[in-house]
């Protein structure tokens, strides 16, 4: 029996948004930030394993590497905000806390590079960062000179303490060419449109100026909050998919797998989730201390191919019925992807679908369980396919054209 609703054109055809054109980010970044696990822990006298200080982001520099996350793709060690001294120098260059980066920020980058790994930094569009560290209002210039000498790869630019929509958007427009003048290549990652959102953001405008764009609230350690999050993109999914593509993708923001509060399936769910929107995959936990059931998620390769696909094309949910919903991304190669999430909170529930229900061209289909690693068989048109949800959890199928078989072994 066939269960599934069409609510949205499937946008199957909707082209992929020109971004920055920098030559980077040609699928969405993937790496390492500090700060949802580690916020802005500056008292590194009583608690020196958990402050944000060099150490920290050598550690899991170290980690990325030898424990496989670099080899799956995971490349950018990022820090956010607190690493500055809360005055610039003399000659108005900014400075890290002395005490907490005594070797500098181009050691720290330079030990980064040394792993075959890229370093990125915080800074924000306004007089002050969240935390109330220098800003760059003033010193774009300045500072985008800094990033290079330091070795900068990756700019995450903020949006708090900002002087207006207008002055905003014109201080992101300046750091971009600023950026791209200097001929190094540094991702801009932008919260351009999440500080402007009740000012109409024009994220066409957005997408041709960042690499990389946050449009919605910070995740929390917190099922709800990525529920919240989801429910955010999804809603301007329409809007998002016309400016995500290579060059320029969402940022829904981080992967909080292997902290303290998302259950084995709902860790699966955000994975999956922001795997098939196409979202940039930044994990935000400690490395050092990660289950390896919730590692087995963050390393899944063929979750993670869906995520890197060369086109570039954001999920879109095509499907609410009850408690389940039901996302499809076209992939290279004439593949799709489709992901199947129970809201249920009570106990598994069985879902049936077929190809054409999910969009899918009339041709045979090899369908594959890319979470569990599991052929599921060959599917054509209105063949069932049915499979089992548990509460909170997803089911991620990758459909490959029989005549193109190319599925990779893991």
């Amino acid at each position: 029996m066939r269960t599934i609703l069409l609510l949205v054109s499937l946008s199957l055809t909707v082209p992929a948004g020109y971004g920055l054109d920098n030559g980077l980010a040609r699928t969405p970044p993937m790496g390492w930030n500090a700060w949802e696990r580690f916020r802005c822990n500056v008292d590194c006298d009583p608690d020196p394993d958990n402050c944000i200080r060099e150490e920290l982001f050598m550690q899991m520099a170290d980690i990325v590497v030898s424990q496989g996350y670099k080899e799956v793709g995971y490349e950018f060690i990022n820090m956010d905000d607190c690493w500055m001294s809360k005055e610039r120098d003399a000659q108005g260059r900014l400075q890290p806390d002395p005490k907490r980066f005594p070797s500098g920020i181009k050691n720290l980058a330079d030990y980064v590079h040394s792993k075959g790994l890229k370093f990125g930094l915080y800074q924000d569009m306004g007089t002050q960062t969240c935390d109330g560290y220098p800003g760059i209002w003033g010193h774009i210039e300045t500072d985008v000179q800094t990033y290079v000498e330091w070795g900068v790869d990756y700019v995450k630019m903020d949006g708090c303490h900002n002087l207006g929509p207008v002055l905003f958007g014109e201080g992101f427009v300046n750091m971009s060419h600023a950026l791209n003048k200097t001929g190094r290549p540094i991702v801009f990652s932008c919260e351009w449109g999440f500080d402007m959102r009740e000012h109409n953001p024009n994220y066409t405008e957005i997408a041709v100026y960042c690499n990389s764009m946050r449009q919605y609230l910070d995740v929390q350690d917190s099922w709800e909050q990525v529920l919240t999050i989801l429910n955010w993109y999804t809603f301007f999914q329409e809007i998002m998919a016309k400016v995500n593509g290579p060059g320029n993708f969402i940022d829904m923001d981080f992967i909080i797998v292997g902290d303290f509060a998302l259950s084995y399936e709902q860790a699966q769910s955000q994975m999956a989730l922001w795997s098939i929107m196409s979202s940039a995959l930044l994990m935000s936990s400690d490395l050092r201390k990660m289950d390896p059931k919730m590692k087995a998620i963050l390393q899944n390769r063929e979750v993670i191919a869906i995520n890197q696909d060369k086109l570039g094309k954001m999920g879109i949910m095509i499907h609410s019925e009850s408690h389940f919903e039901v996302w499809t991304k076209v992939l290279d190669k004439g593949c799709f992807a489709a992901v199947i999430f129970s809201r249920a909170t009570d106990m598994p529930h069985n879902f049936t679908t077929t190809m054409t229900d999910l969009g899918y061209p009339n041709t045979p289909f090899y369908v594959r369980d890319v979470i569990n690693h599991r052929n599921l068989g060959i599917f054509i048109k209105y063949d069932p396919l049915n499979v089992k949800v548990n509460p909170g959890g997803v089911v991620m199928i990758k459909a490959e054209p029989v005549k193109k078989r190319t599925f990779k072994v893991y």
